[in-house]
């Protein structure tokens, strides 16, 4: 399971509170001692709340990395790899005040405002829960949400300990239905035509982009590093809007998170230190 490595990062000001507690917690993590029966557990209810006076600054900084919190939730989408936390935070303070319930279906993000209510959906099974966004993480490369225990049991990745999400920010009155079967977006051409991209399987694919760029030479140069580095499949995604261009370079389909780790560990040695996880 991944966990969040921050939580000794903070700096003790509830004004700028981004962490759940001033202390530095085991990086092991794990759910209740017994299995819980989670399923009865109603989702977060979406309602309009104040901004918290909490876990909102601007900016902050984690290990090195500049985080910018956005100004609302309205419009927020994005897909990722999704991580869980449990036992170890469990009655510890969330970033925005509240006491962490590893029962509650609450979620922590890197960039939302809080309170933010989210529909996260597991692309390898479409089950779904809302959730409510009260806490700061996980501040661990390649994730983009970290669930509550409850949450995490109820879309099935506490084995894994990591899914391929799509997270969708859900305005209060205005509930989101969840991604069904087949509703994975279409993969652009220039992919490398695999069984998820040519409609046999459903199961979404996982690429690493190193980065998006307006000169196709560029795109090119570095691809004969990547070629020369015995990283394979690589290649290049051209994408237009119709304004401009631009020369997106990938490596993939990745088979699973784990490989996505080890890879992105791999490229930071060869200078590739941006790599962003793109689910199509």
């Amino acid at each position: 399971m991944h966990r969040r490595n921050l939580r000794a990062a903070c700096a003790c000001t509830l004004a700028v509170l981004v962490v759940a507690a001033c202390a530095q917690f085991p990086t092991g993590d794990y759910g209740p001692a017994h299995p819980v029966d989670v399923s009865q557990i109603p989702d977060a209810v979406p309602r309009v709340e104040p901004r918290s006076p909490y876990g909102n600054p601007s900016s902050y900084t984690v290990d090195g990395q500049d985080y910018r919190v956005l100004p609302n939730c309205h419009g927020y989408h994005e897909r990722g790899i999704a991580s869980w936390y449990g036992s170890k935070f469990h009655g510890g303070r969330t970033a925005d005040g509240e006491t962490y319930d590893m029962y509650a279906m609450t979620a922590a993000n890197k960039v939302l405002p809080l309170p933010c209510y989210v529909r996260v959906t597991n692309l390898q099974n479409d089950r779904s829960v809302v959730v409510k966004v009260n806490d700061r993480g996980p501040f661990v490369e390649n994730r983009i949400i970290d669930l509550s225990y409850a949450a995490a049991a109820k879309i099935g990745m506490l084995g894994t300990g990591t899914a391929l999400v799509e997270v969708q920010a859900v305005t209060p009155g205005e509930p989101v239905q969840p991604a069904g079967p087949g509703s994975s977006q279409p993969l652009p051409s220039g992919i490398p035509a695999t069984g998820a991209a040519t409609g046999s399987i459903s199961r979404p694919q996982l690429f690493l982009q190193l980065g998006a760029f307006a000169e196709r030479n560029n795109a090119q140069r570095l691809l004969r590093r990547l070629q020369a580095a015995n990283i394979a499949p690589a290649f290049i995604l051209t994408e237009s809007d119709g304004a401009r261009t631009l020369y997106k370079l990938r490596v993939g389909p990745i088979p699973d998170v784990a490989q996505v780790d080890s890879l992105t560990a791999r490229l930071a040695t060869l200078g590739f230190s941006d790599t962003q996880v793109v689910i199509p």
